[in-house]
């Protein structure tokens, strides 16, 4: 930018402002005069003055009288003049600390992510706990978004895979493990910021976790986390094992979805496990729709929907378990849409659906073992229509006879009739 254009930017904004100060004191005083002719016409209908005497004459008393008046307006209006500079001056303050602080956030933001590219794990560690106390102090919303954005981001990044603890690649080794090390960090923080209480410092509840497409090889505990309003993506996410250390364990246990989405479509998993036990649904979302289960657990026992929705529209059962049992189901949905059971285990054991919808429309029952035993379905609206295999474990049994209205099954399942 040119000195001459940079001129004209800086004369057209005191313009502005000054223009802006122009109405603000035109408005007031307007505001002033609509104010005291209110006041003095009240005063003369509350005394019941009906004329002014045009007779009488102006005496000394009356003319001082009249210039103390007059120097009472002219110091009503200085005072409302300094009264709306002040307060104009008091906004140009707040707008100058507001950029200082994001000047002062964008210069350690900077600084942060030079050392996540470091080629130190220790200083990738540093920048990953820098940039987690930005995201706590950011000035706004949108910086501290951004913070937690760049930390997903460094998870998305493709990474060299553990070499072995052979003696000849002995380093490559250790610097694997520091590295997993750092994504792990961030993993932790993560959890934990989310377990803090809305509206504190340090809360990131209220924000978006992007982590489409990581690997998870570790533990990630989300235990007690609150999403509310949120959206977390774990879209196309592997949650693995490793040569060395035991299967990942991703957990919500006990975490509250009032709002947020949790969102696994098209994970792999191939071991580990993701615990929601005794979470709360009032209006989340978690959904799996088009993921794979080739081993691993999924466990969302005893659980509590009252509002929320579950999918796994379109995943493909192949290994593991996928329990639900002691689930309790009050309304929302719980959906296996286009699902197939090919093997591995799906338990509905001791659930119950009191309200809402659970759909297993045009489910391929193949091969997975899937329990409905000491299931309780007392008016939710339960759909098998179009389904292809045996009637699974113990839904029958649990069904009664006759059956509920509420619960379609396909005709090939109901008993036969003598």
């Amino acid at each position: 930018m040119t000195a001459n254009r940079r001129l004209r930017v800086a004369t057209n904004e005191r313009g502005l402002r000054i223009s802006r100060i122009g109405w603000a004191l035109t408005l007031a005083f307007a505001a002033a005069v609509l104010v005291a002719a209110g006041v003095f016409y009240g005063l003369v209908v509350l005394l019941d003055f009906q004329e002014i005497d045009s007779t009488s004459k102006l005496d000394a008393k009356t003319l001082f009288d009249l210039l103390k008046l007059s120097f009472g307006v002219v110091a009503g209006s200085g005072a409302l003049v300094a009264l709306v500079v002040a307060y104009r001056r008091q906004r140009v303050d707040e707008a100058g600390a507001h950029r200082e602080a994001t000047r002062l956030h964008t210069e350690r933001f900077s600084q942060a992510v030079d050392k996540l590219g470091s080629d130190s794990p220790a200083v990738r560690l540093g920048g990953v706990h820098a940039l987690a106390g930005l995201a706590d102090d950011a000035p706004e919303d949108s910086l501290r978004q951004t913070c937690i954005d760049v930390l997903c981001a460094y998870l998305q990044l493709p990474f060299t895979p553990d070499p072995g603890d052979g003696h000849a690649h002995q380093e490559e080794h250790h610097r694997y493990l520091a590295l997993r090390k750092v994504r792990h960090t961030i993993l932790r923080l993560i959890g934990d910021h989310f377990r803090i209480p809305e509206g504190t410092h340090r809360s990131w509840q209220g924000c978006d976790l992007d982590l489409t497409g990581v690997t998870i090889d570790g533990s990630l505990d989300f235990h007690g986390a609150v999403f509310s309003g949120s959206r977390v993506s774990f879209d196309h996410a592997t949650f693995s094992g490793s040569a060395v250390f035991s299967d990942g364990v991703v957990s919500f246990d006990g975490a509250t979805f009032s709002g947020g989405t949790v969102s696994f479509d098209h994970a792999a998993f191939s071991s580990g496990a993701v615990y929601f036990s005794d979470a709360v649904f009032s209006g989340g979302a978690v959904s799996f729709s088009g993921a794979v289960f080739s081993g691993g657990m999924v466990s969302l026992g005893s659980a509590v929907f009252s509002g929320g929705e579950v999918s796994f529209d379109s995943a493909t059962f192949s290994g593991g378990t996928v329990s639900l049992h002691s689930l309790v189901f009050s309304g929302g949905a719980v959906s296996f849409q286009y699902a197939t059971l090919s093997s591995g285990t799906l338990n509905f054991s001791g659930a119950t659906f009191s309200s809402g919808t659970v759909y297993f429309n045009a489910t391929v029952f193949s091969g997975s073992t899937v329990y409905f035993n000491t299931t309780v379905f007392s008016g939710s609206t339960v759909s098998f229509d179009h389904v292809t295999g045996p009637a699974p474990d113990g839904l029958l049994a649990a069904l009664g006879t006759p059956i509920p209205g509420t619960v379609a099954l396909p005709s090939h399942w109901l008993p036969s009739t003598p």
